[in-house]
């Protein structure tokens, strides 16, 4: 499965490719099964509705846009995953719904605001009004009563924004763009100051990149 989907780490860790430390010593059986369950993830959703899917989906391309010309992170899917699996952060802020209802009020209310203030439902909006709304989401100047016990600031940093930057770097194209490894289980980290790299690991480049790119074609 991962020779199928090459994940390059780009301009900042040249011809890194974290998969390539599937059958490497850095990841066992556990990490590989963990791993190959996201890289399969169905495309379609399990928990939200069909129109819900389709707003996380435009919030997640405002929250984490993500660079061409790589495949994207199904961003949305992981959120779906979770929310469908009950996999919950054990707390939550006082007020807060369970995660799941969170998210179907929250969505609810974001269709709603766009509705009065652009007369289209958030999915449909462009861009830039798309952004708008988010930042007044964020900001807490949205007031629809859709919301109903939920403060929009609170549902946009401990939820909306939460749940998909998580899922974004649960993903190992995020781990190639970023240089990480991966959990290295049972291997480990060994050097863990600032500036030092266990072999392993990726080298950034600093100048010379063709030296990066055959260190990091090497990392297993």
């Amino acid at each position: 499965m991962h020779d199928a989907r090459r994940i390059r780490g780009g301009d900042r860790y040249p011809g890194y490719d974290v998969l390539a430390k599937w059958s490497g010593p850095s990841w066992n059986a556990k990490t590989r099964q963990v791993i190959a369950r996201r890289l399969a993830i169905a495309p379609e959703p399990r928990f939200f509705t069909a129109d819900e899917f389709e707003t996380v989906t435009a919030i997640a391309a405002r929250i984490v846009p993500q660079p061409p010309p790589r495949a994207p992170i199904p961003v949305a899917a992981l959120v779906d995953q979770k929310l469908h699996d009950g996999i919950m952060d054990g707390y939550r802020t006082a007020g807060m719904p369970r995660d799941g209802e969170a998210w179907r009020v929250g969505l609810r209310a974001l269709d709603a605001e766009a509705r009065v203030a652009y007369r289209d439902r958030f999915a449909a909006l462009a861009e830039g009004l798309q952004d708008a709304l988010l930042q007044r989401a964020e900001a807490g100047e949205l007031h629809a009563s859709e919301w109903g016990a939920i403060c929009p600031k609170d549902f946009f940093k401990k939820r909306l924004a939460r749940d998909i930057v998580l899922a974004y770097y649960a993903h190992p194209a995020a781990w190639s763009e970023i240089g990480w490894g991966g959990p290295a289980s049972p291997r480990g980290y060994v050097r863990l100051d600032f500036n030092e790299r266990d072999p392993w690991e990726a080298a950034e480049a600093h100048g010379d990149g063709a030296a990066v790119r055959r260190i990091n074609s090497r990392v297993r």
